[in-house]
């Protein structure tokens, strides 16, 4: 088992997204039971416990180990909280474990949080770190664990190509893969650092993205099986919620937006329930302005039918 380098538990660099738009579409009510899959750095987690009452429940839940003790040290102590370090697509097993059979709210932010993009964070997540290829969101990895140095380091030129174009959306996919596929021929490619820095120089830059975004995105979503999990979550999610109860999400990827939309559109065209947003609700300019990297996100919400 390998573990990531952990930064100071106390302090975090991320800020939520659509936070408002958030709490007014989740509307939570003193008794919710509120289940947030992806808790990240606790800035949603912040703002809704404001709204839940003394007899509510708070499940927060992360796949990333590190994330839960930077909350717990940023929440303190609170009776009505639960941690769950585990993925979303296991949220029944996990209320299950908890004794909690169905939920008022659920939240999905699927956005990485800015304390695992910056700085070393063990993972390899940041251009600019000497991490080595790993790229998993959660804090260890087991032996034989699929990571970004075998995706990097043993997938075939033609399998990458297709990764990289298919999740990063990255037009020079077939460069960036080639240009891998031959440094990989001398040595491996062994830190986040040499990775972003061989596209780099493949590609070029243009503007202020690193041209190497796209493809650590692509990666990424690889490792973890990212629209595999979502697809899992939301189908766990809507056996979760309690009739009247609602469901939001936040993607950050087109791929990611189209599943979510699908799968409301699929249950309200059932009679299970009413897509609130007919529109993907993005964030504001000014939001953008002030935090870049909500210039992709996207907010859906599916409120469930009152009875069935």
């Amino acid at each position: 088992m390998v573990d990531a380098r952990t930064p100071k538990a106390s302090t975090t660099l991320h800020t939520p997204v659509l936070l408002q738009e958030v709490i007014e579409l989740l509307s939570v009510q003193p008794n919710d039971v509120i289940v947030d899959g992806t808790v990240g750095g606790g800035g949603h987690m912040s703002a809704l416990l404001e709204r839940l009452g003394p007899d509510g429940r708070y499940i927060a839940m992360d796949a990333d180990a590190t994330a839960l003790d930077r909350v717990r040290a940023r929440i303190g102590q609170d009776p009505r909280v639960s941690y769950v370090c585990g993925n979303f697509r296991h949220m029944t097993r996990h209320l299950t474990e908890l004794d909690v059979e169905a939920a008022d709210k659920i939240l999905l932010d699927l956005g990485l949080s800015s304390d695992q993009l910056e700085g070393e964070s063990g993972r390899g997540f940041s251009f600019t770190s000497d991490d080595p290829l790993r790229m998993t969101l959660r804090a260890h990895t087991d032996e034989g664990e699929l990571t970004a140095w075998h995706v990097v380091n043993e997938w075939d030129e033609t399998s990458l190509a297709d990764i990289i174009y298919g999740f990063g959306g990255e037009t020079r996919a077939r460069k960036v893969a080639r240009v891998i596929r031959e440094r990989r021929e001398e040595q491996p490619i062994a830190s986040a650092r040499e990775l972003a820095e061989l596209i780099e120089a493949a590609l070029g830059r243009r503007g202020k993205r690193h041209p190497a975004t796209r493809t650590f995105q692509a990666i990424r979503m690889a490792v973890n099986d990212e629209l595999g999990a979502l697809t899992e979550g939301l189908e766990a999610a809507k056996r979760l919620v309690r009739n009247g109860g609602r469901i939001a999400v936040i993607t950050f990827h087109g791929l990611e937006d189209r599943i979510v939309k699908q799968a409301f559109r699929e249950w309200a065209r059932q009679g299970e329930g009413t897509v609130l947003t007919k529109h993907p609700i993005p964030s504001s300019r000014d939001e953008v302005l002030a935090n870049p990297r909500a210039r992709s996100a996207k907010l859906r919400c599916f409120e469930k039918a009152s009875t069935q």
